[in-house]
């Protein structure tokens, strides 16, 4: 910065005060020490925005998801067990009173969700956090906002059992309801040969998640990412870019940018009214409360109510709230109105309706449980 300087100091005199008589002369004016007027201040520089990222370095945050025919199952997935485990997603014959399925909370149709606050389970009771989707969900670091169920295998056999979503009451039922069923005893043994009880709670899960292994929605921003680089029109490359710049990759990475980390809800400034222990409720370490896996943000446009509580309605609503308790940060209309477009261009194609449609499902045989109305 420019220092401020003094100019020389000047002294005022009278000029030819000395040839006029003592009594005409002008008395002299007091010598006085004027200073220069001061500088002004420097203007300081505004600061220069960041360079754009190149989409070679965004891709350092990102990357493209495959697209649905390319999605490749895991090693331990078979054809047989992915059938299967569309089926049973469908199935409502695996909650109590026989109409609650996966489907029912995650809709294949809208994206994984079901577009409420709190899903409808058994008996129309709610639970205490929203339904995330479904879609992109292999690629977490772990299941549920809480982390609960390491993988999608676990996460699939909690809402059988729980009392308020499909409410079996145990294992024995499940596998008594499935074993009753002759389609289903012959899927089994096809989807786990050699085993000497194939129909089971675990195998059930197994091929669920196989069915979930598939459900990938690669959109615009990975077509962007994967090298063409007008996918994404010019407000979509801008919110990119500020995406970038004010931080929101510092929890919403990786190929479904997000779902790669948990993090505390109000990390720089309190969330009101925050009452959910989050992670804590599964790991009891107090450095946990507060915590929530961080979702992903594919397909976020068409996934609200947003929150693990399904609190706040509208996309924008959810940016402002994110930049202020997340990275302390106010942005302005423009900015709110790039980033929401960026995000829109998040929307992916849902796989082919042939995978994601309802399949026929076998037919009860007398011996099947029954629902239980209690």
């Amino acid at each position: 910065m420019l220092r401020n300087r003094l100019l020389p100091l000047l002294t005022l005199s009278t000029l030819g005060a000395a040839a006029l008589p003592a009594c005409e002369r002008t008395p002299e004016p007091v010598v006085t020490s004027v200073p220069a007027p001061a500088a002004p201040a420097p203007v300081a520089a505004k600061p220069s925005a960041p360079k754009p990222l190149t989409p070679e370095q965004l891709a350092h945050f990102f990357q493209p998801l495959p697209k649905p025919k390319d999605a490749k199952p895991e090693p331990k997935d078979t054809e047989a067990q992915v059938a299967l485990g569309r089926m049973l997603y469908f199935e409502p014959r695996l909650s109590k009173n026989h109409d609650v399925s996966c489907n029912t909370c995650h809709g294949l149709t809208t994206f994984g969700v079901d577009n409420k606050p709190l899903s409808d389970g058994h008996k129309g009771q709610k639970g205490s956090r929203n339904s995330p989707t479904v879609y992109n969900a292999a690629g977490h670091i772990a299941q549920f906002w809480d982390g609960r169920a390491d993988t999608l295998e676990a996460q699939a056999q909690g809402p059988i059992l729980n009392p308020v979503e499909m409410a079996m009451p145990d294992e024995k039922r499940v596998v008594a309801t499935l074993g009753s069923i002759p389609e289903y005893t012959t899927r089994f043994r096809e989807a786990f040969p050699g085993e000497r009880k194939p129909v089971s709670l675990a195998n059930a899960a197994r091929a669920i998640a196989a069915f979930e292994r598939k459900l990938t929605t690669p959109s615009r921003f990975s077509q962007y990412l994967a090298g063409r680089h007008d996918a994404l029109s010019e407000q979509e490359q801008r919110g990119l870019q500020l995406f970038a710049a004010t931080g929101c990759t510092t929890c919403h990475n990786g190929p479904a940018v997000g779902g790669t980390s948990f993090q505390k809800l109000g990390l720089v400034e309190d969330y009101p009214g925050l009452t959910d222990a989050g992670r804590f409720d599964a790991t009891k370490n107090e450095d946990d409360r507060g915590k929530f896996r961080v979702p992903t943000l594919l397909n976020v446009e068409k996934t609200g109510p947003y929150l693990h509580d399904g609190s706040v309605k509208e996309l924008p609503t959810m940016v402002r709230l994110m930049a202020k308790h997340q990275l302390a940060r106010t942005l302005t209309d423009a900015e709110v109105d790039d980033l929401v477009s960026f995000l829109k261009s998040l929307t992916g194609e849902l796989p082919p309706s042939e995978l994601i449609s309802a399949p026929a499902l076998p037919p009860s045989t007398p011996r099947t449980p029954k629902a239980d109305p209690s």
